[in-house]
């Protein structure tokens, strides 16, 4: 099978030779062909040596690596990548766990899949491609997943419709690659239990990253009184519960993830000591002074580009400002921020700024991250997305 062929100007290989899968469309000097979106392409420095094989797409980013040796990219070689991943899911203790049967499987770049992600719900897979690439091999994924699941493998479930690049698919619509499912299940992490619903709700179903983070929390809940803002599922609210704390307030301006978190609640040991609010964070901290001891600040994202990433800082700050103002003396906040043009420098720079905005005196008890489920490959320093702060507000 051939490909075209991409040349990069001179220089620009340098990056690739640094095994960072991402080509710019600046980078490209000539090209053999016109390769359309989506298409296999082989990348090529000006002295014309071979550098990778990718998708190609419109856009900045020109060409997404998946390999840096020349390989044929049929069923077999996939397959290959979604048993690596498999692989290393199984090595961190997440296959076949009786506590925790909800995690990442494949996270893009950081599998050497880029434009891939794949998520598991017990027994269903959650597709998401995020390049026409992706797309086209996503049956290949799913007959892998097939085969190294074998019968633990329920259902494989496509929700690529609101994440694929504008106009890459007309008509996309999400559903079921094979078999079939209800459209939720009950999950367990870390043996607390969760309502999913892949097919209505937000990314995947549920924001996994947040495992780790989320026991954590669990760590000083113990009989304290809680606020967790923008909880979509109530994932911090449920932990919370489950470890003894006094009372549980959860906030997200959406109706209906405040109608999963209830659900959630319910599912927890102390359903009774929970309340949940379909108002803005910002509203509901009016008036809200020395009333808890822990409060939880996971909005989205703020900024998805460099264009707004200015007033996603401000976002941040003022957001931050009004926790550290209204929590009680010796309270603990938990801070996070998922943008990924907003670095951890810059992230804790800004919450610093809130602080001395605020007035209260800080000190920082945990930095946090992704779970290794999320893995960042040290080539591809950008798939660091998720940043947080533990502070101790005195």
């Amino acid at each position: 099978m051939s490909f075209i062929k991409l040349y990069l100007a001179p220089g620009k290989e340098n990056s690739l030779k640094r095994l960072h899968p991402w080509v710019f469309s600046g980078a490209i000097r000539k090209a053999d062909g016109e390769p359309e979106e989506g298409e296999i392409v082989e990348v090529y420095s000006s002295k014309r040596e071979f550098l990778g094989m990718g998708h190609y797409a419109l856009g900045s980013i020109a060409v997404r690596i998946f390999s840096f040796e020349q390989v044929e990219p049929d069923y077999s070689f996939w397959k290959s990548k979604v048993q690596q991943a498999y692989d290393y899911r199984n090595r961190l203790g997440l296959i076949d766990n009786p506590e925790t049967n909800v995690y990442r499987l494949i996270y893009a770049e950081g599998d050497g899949v880029p434009g891939l992600i794949v998520d598991m719900y017990k027994d269903t897979a959650v597709v998401q491609t995020h390049s026409l690439g992706m797309y086209n091999v996503r049956e290949f994924v799913t007959k892998a997943l097939q085969e190294i699941y074998g019968t633990k493998l329920r259902a494989v479930y496509d929700k690529s419709a609101e994440s694929l690049p504008q106009k890459s698919v007309p008509g996309a619509v999400n559903g079921y690659l094979f078999g079939e499912s209800e459209g939720g299940v009950v999950v367990t992490e870390n043996g607390n239990k969760f309502f999913i619903d892949w097919e209505t709700g937000q990314k995947t179903g549920f924001f996994i990253d947040q495992r780790e983070n989320r026991e954590l929390l669990a760590r000083y809940s113990k009989g304290k009184s809680v606020l967790n803002t923008f909880c979509y599922t109530g994932g911090f609210s449920v932990y919370a519960l489950n470890a003894g704390a006094e009372l549980v307030h959860s906030v997200d301006v959406s109706k209906k993830a405040i109608e999963l978190t209830i659900k959630n609640g319910e599912l927890s040991s102390a359903p009774e000591r929970h309340e949940a609010y379909a108002v803005d964070t910002f509203d509901f901290l009016k008036g809200k002074e020395d009333l808890y001891d822990l409060i939880v600040l996971d909005p989205p994202a703020f900024a998805k580009s460099q264009k707004v990433r200015h007033n996603a800082v401000m976002g941040y700050k003022r957001l931050n400002a009004e926790a550290m103002k209204k929590i009680k003396p010796g309270g603990i906040l938990f801070t996070f921020s998922c943008s990924q043009v907003v670095d951890k420098y810059l992230f804790n720079n800004t919450v610093m700024a809130a602080a001395i905005e605020a007035g209260r005196n800080i000190k920082v008890m945990h930095h946090l991250s992704q779970p290794a489920d999320h893995p960042i490959s040290i080539f591809h320093p950008e798939g660091e997305y998720l940043k947080g702060l533990v502070l101790f507000v005195e």
